[in-house]
């Protein structure tokens, strides 16, 4: 198929579209940095393998034969796509890939929905999530970034706080059918509750928690459904099957666009909060501070 091609170099090639482009063999010289001899030299040699006359020499100048005109299309064109292949070669090459591990429910509730907006800024880094609803016991060796809720105490690496929690109680409006929120805490004993296992709650509020600090005497109900996942908790909420525990930075959005409310006005601030971890293993710092500053910059901006 390239019987054609395979006859006539990439420079000759060059070399005649400069020389057609700016009508002129000594132009085409200075752009390409070579001499006017060597560009006549290299159009003849083309003009020999092609069998036909690209050029018209005349006074003072050059213009392009039919032959030329017609070349001239398919080179630049040519040349256009070489251009475009190796820019998107290069360009792929150029992207990187940062690491961040954090659990179902933030990456699902705080991260997905603002990472556009990450992206947007820096189109060059993809980010690679790595989720775990069990804890981050052991990161994975490839991680650049972990996002990890606790106290702040880490033993892979400097822990950096990104917000203290609170909680409150939320659920579907339609859970509430004609009552309308805001009730009084008291109220909430009433309605079904949606628990997490209490393997899966680590350092997170339970009911019986929220309840002391709500000055509810009344003891919480066991519920009908329980849960290993915070994420799909959250999904038995919006669907009206049960009252959670609201983790603000969690669920505010999802207040927002009113797939849940509040069903009290009070709330209890925890002593636990998300941390940004950075491994103790120095590696990209450029990148890894690009994704630290910009999470600083997604929670100033979105400040109560």
């Amino acid at each position: 198929m390239r019987n054609q091609i395979d006859k006539i170099s990439l420079d000759a090639l060059r070399v005649f579209e400069s020389a057609a482009r700016l009508q002129s063999f000594t132009a085409a010289a200075l752009e390409l940095g070579s001499t006017q001899p060597a560009i006549s030299q290299q159009i003849k040699r083309l003009e020999h393998q092609l069998a036909a006359r690209l050029f018209d020499r005349v006074y003072r100048g050059i213009v392009l034969t039919e032959a030329g005109e017609l070349l001239l299309g398919y080179v630049q064109q040519g040349l256009g796509t070489l251009d475009a292949g190796i820019a998107a070669v290069t360009a792929k090459q150029q992207h990187e890939v940062l690491q961040v591990a954090t659990d179902f429910a933030f990456a699902a509730y705080w991260l997905m929905p603002r990472l556009e907006r990450f992206h947007q800024l820096h189109p060059e880094v993809d980010v690679s999530l790595v989720t775990s609803e069990r804890g981050l016991g052991a990161l994975p060796s490839e991680t650049d970034v972990a996002i990890v809720f606790g106290d702040g105490r880490s033993k892979h690496g400097e822990a950096h706080l990104l917000f203290h929690e609170e909680v409150y109680p939320v659920c579907s409006p339609r859970l509430l059918k004609e009552q309308t929120a805001p009730l009084s805490p008291t109220a909430l004993a009433r309605l079904p509750l949606l628990h997490l296992r209490p393997e899966s709650r680590s350092r997170w509020l339970d009911w019986s928690s929220l309840f002391r600090a709500l000055g509810i005497a009344e003891t919480p109900g066991s519920g009908m459904l329980r849960f290993d996942n915070y994420t799909l908790l959250i999904q038995a909420a919006i669907a009206g099957q049960g009252v959670a525990i609201g983790w603000r930075h969690l669920v505010d959005d999802l207040i927002a666009q009113g797939l849940l409310c509040r069903v009290c006005t009070t709330s209890v601030k925890t002593e636990f909060g998300y941390y940004v971890v950075l491994p103790e293993r120095k590696r990209r710092q450029r990148l890894i501070g690009t994704f630290v500053t910009w999470l600083q910059t997604e929670l100033a901006d979105n400040q109560p």
